[in-house]
C-alpha cells in the first residue's frame, strides 16, 4: 500500500508505522485526530511530502469527526484541528501546506456535507499529486546521475517519506528504471536511524545495491573516492538555506571540500518563498532519543542533551535543486521556480 492513505469504509487515515521498520511492517489506522497527531509527532509517519498528505487527510478526518450541524461550527472545528496538526512538527513546511490547502478548499462549500466531501477530495488530490510530482522529480534528477555512479544519501527521502516513489530515492529509482547501474551509500542518520532502518530497507526491497555506514564515516568514504554524488531530500527550502535532517549540513561541507556535487530533491510545496534561515523554528526532539536507543540506555539520564531534528545547509553548498518543474542551478532565484 501507499505510505499514507484514506480508508473509506471507516472514514479514517491509514499509514505504515515507520517506527517499527525494518523489523516489522505494520499498517495502523488513525480514527481520531489525536491518534493522527501522535503518529506525526512520534514519526510513525514522517518525511515532508508524506506530512503534506497527513495534514490534508487530518483536516478531512476532523471534518468527518465533527458533530457540527452548521457550516460555521464545522469550519471552527477544522481551524482548531489545523492548529493542532501544525503544532506537531513546526519545521517541515509541507504539513502546514497540506492543512492550509484543504482549509482553503472547503471555503467554497455550502453545507456540512459539502465541507466533508470537499475536504476529502482535496486530501486525496494532494496524495495523488504527490506520486505524480515525485515521478517528475525522478525523471529530471535521473539525468544528473551517470551509469555506474555511487550516491550517498542521508536520512530517508524515499517512498516512506512520501505517498509513494520518493524524492531523493525517487531520483535513484528513476535512474535505475532508465537502465543505469546505481549504488547507494546510506548514512545511518542518528539518533533515530531513518537511514539504517528505512532507507536500506526500501532499497533492498527494490534490489538496488546499498551499503550502510555510520554518519561519521561520510568524510572518509568521500576522501577514498567512493562517492560520486550526494543526494538528499528537504523539509523546507528558504531563500538562503535548505532545512533537512540534522547532519545534512555536515555532508554538504564534506561534499564541497571533496568537489562532489551536492543535490537536493524536493517538491515545490517544500519551498518557503518568504522565509530565511533565521525565520525558521528548528524542532527540538526529546532528550531520550540520545540517552536511549529503544529501551537500551546509552548515556546517564541526567546528562544535558541538545537534540535538534534539522539543520540548515546554505545555498552556496548546493549544486542543484531538483524539482517537478526541472533542475535549478546557482545562483538560486526562488522566484524562477514559480515560473
Amino acid at each position: 500500500m501507499r505510505t499514507i492513505d484514506w480508508k473509506e469504509e471507516s472514514n479514517s487515515v491509514v499509514l505504515v508505522d515507520q517506527t517499527l521498520l525494518p523489523k516489522e511492517y505494520r499498517v495502523i489506522e488513525c480514527k481520531t485526530l489525536s491518534s493522527l497527531c501522535e503518529a506525526i509527532q512520534s514519526l510513525r509517519v514522517r518525511g515532508a511530502p508524506a506530512l503534506g498528505a497527513a495534514g490534508g487527510f487530518g483536516i478531512a478526518l476532523a471534518a468527518f469527526l465533527s458533530s457540527a450541524k452548521d457550516i460555521e461550527s464545522i469550519m471552527k472545528d477544522l481551524k482548531v484541528a489545523g492548529k493542532a496538526l501544525k503544532s506537531t512538527r513546526p519545521t517541515a513546511v509541507n504539513l502546514a501546506w497540506g492543512v492550509d490547502r484543504v482549509l482553503k478548499a472547503v471555503n467554497d462549500a455550502y453545507d456540512v456535507g459539502g465541507v466533508r466531501s470537499t475536504a476529502l477530495q482535496e486530501a486525496l488530490d494532494i496524495a495523488e499529486e504527490d506520486v505524480a510530482t515525485n515521478k517528475l522529480i525522478g525523471k529530471h534528477g535521473a539525468k544528473l546521475l551517470k551509469d555506474g555512479d555511487t550516491v550517498l544519501t542521508h536520512c530517508n527521502a524515499g517512498r516512506m517519506a512520501c505517498v509513494d516513489w520518493g524524492t531523493a530515492l525517487g531520483v535513484v529509482r528513476s535512474a535505475v528504471e532508465a537502465g543505469k547501474e546505481i549504488k547507494v551509500i546510506a548514512c545511518e542518520t542518528r539518533p533515530l536511524n531513518q537511514g539504517s532502518r528505512i532507507t536500506t530497507w526500501e532499497l533492498m526491497q527494490d534490489k538496488i545495491p546499498v551499503t550502510l555506514i555510520t554518519d561519521s564515516m561520510a568524510g572518509w568514504v568521500m576522501r577514498q573516492g567512493l562517492v560520486d554524488k550526494v543526494l538528499v531530500g528537504a523539509d523546507r527550502i528558504t531563500q538562503d538555506a535548505v532545512f533537512n535532517k540534522i547532519g545534512t549540513y555536515t555532508h554538504s561541507v564534506l561534499a564541497r571540500e571533496h568537489e562532489i556535487p551536492f543535490y537536493v530533491a524536493a517538491p515545490i510545496s517544500t519551498f518557503d518563498f518568504e522565509g530565511w534561515e533565521g525565520s525558521v523554528k528548528i524542532e527540538m526532539r526529546d532528550p531520550k532519543e540520545l540517552r536511549f536507543f529503544g529501551t537500551e540506555q546509552l548515556a546517564p539520564e541526567g546528562v544535558e542533551v541538545y537534540n535538534p531534528a534539522f539543520d540548515a545547509t546554505p545555498m552556496e553548498n548546493v549544486a542543484a535543486l531538483i524539482t517537478e518543474r526541472g533542475v535549478f542551478y546557482p545562483p538560486f532565484l526562488l522566484d524562477e521556480v514559480l515560473v
